[in-house]
């Protein structure tokens, strides 16, 4: 039985993060498409951009549809990825800087809607009192996608055209993979389309804190992963150090990627000590240290690496852990569409700090922008202590809150 888990889940994260490359390959392609046509500050927003307002699109459809809760999620994921796949690759035949591109990846971004929380749903059938750690590890695997882009960037510059078909391919071969997981039990089915679904979980209190919290978290966390590298760029860049991009990619690989480990230890912890206690405790760190980095391009270089990896590692820790608050504390069927919802809404907040970061960055420095971001943690920290507080939260981590 455990090896048979470990398999299986294994399979689910590896279907899962090959299917969201499609998502990391944008940022791996954007500084050669904006070479190579000569992309405008619109066009190269949009690029990646509109995967996230079409993310959100999809996700708010498919939580009032219900779709995550009334369809087979290996099916589901399937058809997502098959077809992400295919707008994803019909950018080859389009012109780069048309309308066009940007509709298909806002199609990519809408398909994705059946691929990251349907991915959560079905680790979550595999639960064995390990939730925090089993949705840990595909955050952990999404978090080491993210950063991958950046490495690429230095290590491999391969022609844009070739990281699209490795997208779309390995999105197909996640879409064949899927089909062949089994899980670890019956998830629960809402058996109809109820539009009042939606309300029912706006309405229940513990899942509306452990969203807030969440979305504290959001608001943090995409700004940050964004950002840092031009930050670090920059501040190469003024002290004089040689080859300033390329050392900046590489510690911001490192900062982003660090926190695939961070995903993994909180899920550790957070079984054997409770979800709210290490989300209170990282959003705690990473409030802090969203404080003071702004502040340190000054510093010795040590010591503002050192700062930005423990942001890096503190900042995706609670990550998966608002998803198991969710998998927990919903109703068996209606798990798919609260993850869902929770998603949809995290998303069009980070969408937000992402934009406004380098806006008050120009106006104020970058001490500003970054402190900016600490407001999310302090919000996230106060909206967890209040779930801790309410007897729901004893279904937490089998009783740790």
């Amino acid at each position: 039985m455990r090896g048979t888990k470990f398999l299986e889940v294994s399979l689910i994260t590896l279907c899962q993060l090959l299917a969201l490359s499609l998502w990391f390959s944008a940022t791996a392609v954007l500084p050669q498409l904006r070479s190579e046509f000569h992309l405008g500050a619109l066009q190269s927003s949009l690029f990646t951009s509109s995967v996230v307002m079409g993310f959100i699109l999809g996700t708010l459809t498919s939580a009032f549809l219900g779709l995550a809760d009334r369809l087979d999620p290996r099916r589901f994921f399937a058809l997502c990825s098959l077809v992400a796949g295919c707008a994803n690759i019909l950018i080859l035949v389009v012109p780069v800087d048309g309308v066009a591109v940007i509709f298909l990846r806002l199609l990519t971004g809408m398909c994705m809607a059946g691929i990251y929380p349907i991915g959560m749903k079905m680790v979550a059938t595999w639960a064995r009192g390990d939730t925090g750690f089993l949705v840990g590890l595909l955050v952990g695997a999404l978090t080491l996608g993210s950063a991958l882009p950046h490495l690429f960037s230095v290590a491999l510059p391969l022609d844009w055209r070739l990281v699209m078909v490795a997208a779309s391919c390995s999105a197909w071969l996640a879409a064949l993979g899927v089909l062949l997981v089994k899980l670890g039990g019956t998830p629960g089915r809402s058996p109809r389309f109820d539009p009042r679904v939606v309300g029912h979980i706006i309405a229940d209190k513990p899942l509306r804190y452990a969203g807030y919290g969440y979305f504290g978290h959001m608001w943090e966390l995409y700004a940050m992963w964004g950002w840092t590298g031009l930050f670090l760029f920059r501040t190469y860049q003024e002290r004089g150090l040689e080859n300033a991009s390329v050392w900046a990619a590489l510690t911001t690989f490192a900062i982003v990627g660090i926190g695939a480990l961070g995903s993994l230890l909180g899920g550790i912890f957070a079984d054997r000590w409770g979800r709210t206690t290490i989300t209170i405790s990282a959003m705690g760190i990473s409030g802090f240290c969203a404080l003071i980095t702004g502040a340190l391009a000054g510093a010795p270089l040590p010591v503002l690496v050192g700062v930005c990896l423990i942001w890096g590692i503190s900042v995706v820790a609670d990550s998966a852990q608002f998803s198991s608050c969710v998998i927990e504390l919903a109703e068996p069927e209606h798990v798919g569409t609260a993850l869902t919802l929770q998603n949809a809404v995290g998303f069009f907040i980070a969408l937000i700090s992402i934009h406004l970061v380098p806006l008050v960055a120009d106006m104020a420095g970058w001490w500003a922008s970054f402190a900016m971001l600490a407001v999310g943690p302090v919000m996230g920290v106060i909206a967890m202590a209040r779930l801790r507080a309410m007897p729901e939260a004893r279904k937490l981590a089998q009783g740790r809150r």
